[in-house]
């Protein structure tokens, strides 16, 4: 008979499929699970988990029953129990009781399936520290799982969770949860028995409250509530003394919460409907470095403000602010100020360009000792000088003022006043001061920003080269001549304001104060700078100057240079760096 006329059905098509023999998990693969312990079937499409992965520490591999000889290492009843199950990305839609036949398992990966339940046999995997269940179907969490006290991290961001079993408070030695990105309205109040908790995330749910009992959650340092329906922030949550970082953005917040949480760092309270900053909200961030504010609808920045001495990013963006305080140039470590969006006045918009250093500068120069008042109350008190301290800026500001007074000397009595309050700012400017006043070491600890200008100085007194962290001195509008050399010894200062002084030529000192950024000497009587110069000052100031990716400022107008030339003074700073460094010798 011709093959043509074979009878039964043939399939034409049949040398061109393709035989799928292979296992659903290669034998290799399960080879090497057995050795070390460790299984990533991660991304494999499965819709299933093979049986020949549960009972992997059961029954005895392929090539041991065919009688295929083993090498010393490879005896399969020597191998190590499953400990590490990677499963996820798949299109696992369920997991079988099997599970329970993995209980060495430390570390089970479901995440990015297609759950829509967990079987409750996951309870029994005592030795269980990782749950990953997130980017899932999960419509429960089944109360078995609470079971799991060695569980370490447990993540079910990305499900339809609706609610959580009261008994989630049993997992005691739990350090991460993340519930984000769930259908969440309440917390169990079991939660605050989660003492270990390190990390605690709950954006992106539908939440009305926080419960009291987080505060018993003593060791939490990260707490994310943002994107949620808050309107309130418990008192409580003060309680929570590891607190580092709270995220609280996108909420319906009115008031900035006052927590008084010893070691908060961070806050994180954009876009809200805070409209106003009481002073006792700020006055409770003690510790705080970085301050979110942005896109809420502030109008008015307290003078309190400048109390937060260990911020270093204030981001205001997006708010209705129109003026700002001058008090914020007092921040000794602000670093960024975010101020984009907001309708300010009084403020020229080339100057908001320039950056946070230049904005605070302004500012700096802005402050005035408030007037005198009668009604004062016990916020001043009077001085038998007739001198006013405001006991507030003292405090709080830790600023020392006195301004404007047409006064020779100091009085005693301020100095004694700011004993023990740690000042950083002084403000003697626009008096007939002759001399540096000889109190002004007994600051040395903390002052780091000294305004003297406008007064009748003929010399600076070696004494503020005892002022080690200072940063800033402002000396312009005196009759000084020099510096006194010991200024070296100033390591921290960043800024030197010398203009209308009779300064003759460059303070050779200033040649080894590498950490200068910013020099005014304009309007002196400098003559000239010479480049050719081989001096070792001269090579000092072109080492620790003009080289220096610090500098940013070298202000010289309004002196009668004959090099570098008039044109080239008038072009700023970057000119006459750059014709400096043209003409260092070689």
């Amino acid at each position: 008979m011709s093959r043509f006329g074979r009878g039964g059905k043939v399939d034409s098509l049949s040398g061109f499929r393709e035989k799928n023999t292979e296992p659903a998990v290669p034998f290799g693969l399960l080879k090497a699970a057995r050795k070390s312990g460790q299984l990533n079937l991660s991304g494999r499409r499965l819709k299933e988990v093979p049986q020949t992965v549960y009972r992997l520490n059961l029954d005895p591999p392929e090539d041991a029953q065919q009688d295929v000889s083993f090498g010393a290492s490879d005896h399969w009843w020597e191998q190590n129990d499953l400990t590490k199950l990677l499963l996820s990305s798949n299109q696992l839609t369920s997991l079988s009781d099997d599970i329970r036949l993995l209980p060495a398992l430390n570390t089970l990966d479901l995440h990015d399936n297609q759950l829509s339940c967990l079987t409750s046999a996951v309870g029994e995997l005592q030795e269980l520290q990782q749950l990953r269940l997130s980017h899932n179907q999960l419509l429960s969490l089944p109360v078995e799982v609470c079971a799991l006290t060695n569980l370490r991290s447990l993540t079910l961001q990305q499900n339809l969770l609706e609610e959580l079993p009261e008994e989630l408070g049993q997992l005691e030695n739990l350090t991460e949860l993340d519930l984000s990105t769930n259908r969440l309205r309440v917390l169990p109040s079991g939660l605050g028995r989660l003492g270990a908790l390190q990390k605690v995330n709950l954006c992106h749910n539908q939440l009305t409250c926080l419960p009291d009992s987080l505060a018993q959650l003593t060791n939490v340092k990260l707490l994310d509530c943002s994107n949620n329906q808050l309107t309130d922030i418990p008192a409580s949550l003060s309680e929570m003394v590891s607190l580092e970082q709270l995220y609280l953005r996108h909420n319906k917040l009115r008031l900035l919460p006052q927590l008084p949480v010893p070691c908060l760092k961070e806050l994180y309270v954009g876009n809200n409907q805070i409209e106003q900053l009481e002073a006792e909200q700020l006055a409770s961030l003690s510790a705080i470095s970085l301050l979110e504010l942005r896109d809420n609808k502030i109008r008015v920045l307290p003078e309190q403000i400048a109390g937060l001495s260990t911020l270093t990013r204030l981001d205001l963006a997006n708010n209705d602010i129109t003026t700002l305080p001058a008090s914020l140039s007092l921040l000794p470590n602000l670093k960024a100020l975010l101020l984009e969006g907001n309708p300010l006045r009084g403020i020229r918009r080339d100057l908001l360009t320039k950056g946070t250093n230049e904005l605070l500068k302004y500012l700096r120069g802005r402050i005035q000792e408030k007037p005198e008042k009668e009604d004062e109350g016990p916020t001043a008190m009077t001085l038998p000088s007739q001198a006013r301290v405001n006991v507030h800026d003292l405090r709080t500001l830790k600023l020392l003022v006195f301004s404007e007074k047409q006064a020779s000397s100091i009085p005693d009595d301020l100095f004694d006043a700011a004993a023990d309050q740690s000042v950083a700012t002084v403000n003697f400017s626009k008096n007939q001061l002759t001399s540096i006043p000889p109190r002004l070491v007994e600051l040395h600890a903390s002052l780091s920003d000294i305004n003297l200008g406008f007064n009748r100085l003929t010399c600076c007194s070696p004494d503020v080269c005892k002022l080690l962290q200072l940063t800033h001195i402002d000396l312009r509008n005196n009759q000084l001549t020099d510096l006194p050399s010991d200024m070296k010894n100033l390591t921290k200062l960043h800024s030197v304001i010398l203009n209308y002084n009779r300064f003759k030529s460059f303070p050779d000192v200033l040649y080894h104060v590498p950490s200068v950024e910013t020099l005014l000497l304009g309007n002196n009587q400098v003559c000239g700078v010479d480049p050719g110069c081989r001096s070792r000052s001269w090579r000092s100031l072109l080492e620790n100057v003009l080289l220096c990716p610090c500098s940013r400022c070298l202000s010289l107008e309004g002196n009668p240079f004959r090099t570098p030339r008039a044109a080239i003074v008038a072009k700023g700073t970057d000119a006459v760096m750059e014709y400096l460094r043209g003409r260092i010798p070689t």
